[in-house]
């Protein structure tokens, strides 16, 4: 579990904080993407404003890399669906599998671009369950106490996916393996990495850094940062 008081939390809560008071200076628009590069395959810009591209993967948690053996690894699917269950490493393995390449966009403002994952589409799992048509909103909690929130809508889109492979390697440890999940349209700090429990809900709620300033919408085309 992570320590609120760690230096990565109280680090990133400070960088926050500036960036909040500097956001004026940087334009807004009013619904219309911005961004720069040729088109991606869903018509905005490939390189959202204010990102910068890195060939790295730079390593961002809450100062916590829990180790999880695959054979005690699992992911409850709970709260408004016909049927909550849990899922062990081969029941995840059981679902279709796919080969999808994405790009991964930080609220940091590095962006890397064209990562070939390998994983399971969110959409599969919840249909595995069955949300009910109360759900409207899903609540995502990881092993290492993190948490974050978003629309069921946006859940469910095509290439939101929770993966366990990256550029043909098993997910490392640092980069939230065995299994994370992937948001290629929001900032990445909305898809959680070591993900343990999928949690469908009513209502919305907010997460781990939206309840500290973070957006709770996250559209990178946006420029969608912070509160």
């Amino acid at each position: 579990m992570y320590d609120p008081n760690s230096k990565q939390i109280k680090s990133r809560e400070k960088l926050i904080a500036y960036r909040k008071a500097q956001r004026d200076k940087t334009p807004w628009t009013e619904g219309v993407p911005m961004g720069e590069g040729e088109l991606n395959r869903d018509g905005n810009p490939k390189i959202p404003p204010g990102q910068h591209v890195t060939e790295g993967w730079p390593v961002l948690d809450l100062g916590v890399q829990p180790e999880i053996p695959l054979d005690q690894w699992s992911l409850t699917v709970s709260g408004f669906v016909k049927t909550v269950k849990t899922y062990s490493w081969n029941d995840f393995l059981a679902f279709p599998q796919v080969e999808d390449v994405s790009d991964f966009h930080c609220v940091t403002t590095w962006s890397r671009l064209d990562n070939r994952w390998r994983g399971v589409r969110f959409k599969d799992i919840a249909e595995d369950c069955g949300p009910l048509d109360s759900a409207k909103f899903v609540y995502i909690k990881a092993y290492d106490g993190y948490s974050t929130n978003l629309p069921l809508a946006e859940a469910m889109k095509y290439d939101v996916l929770l993966v366990h492979r990256w550029e043909g390697q098993p997910l490392t440890k640092e980069h939230g393996g065995p299994v994370r999940m992937i948001t290629p349209q929001l900032y990445a700090w909305k898809g959680a990495k070591w993900i343990g429990e999928i949690e469908f809900r009513e209502t919305d709620e907010l997460g781990f850094w939206e309840k500290r300033g973070y957006s709770n919408t996250a559209e990178p085309w946006l420029n969608d940062r912070y509160f």
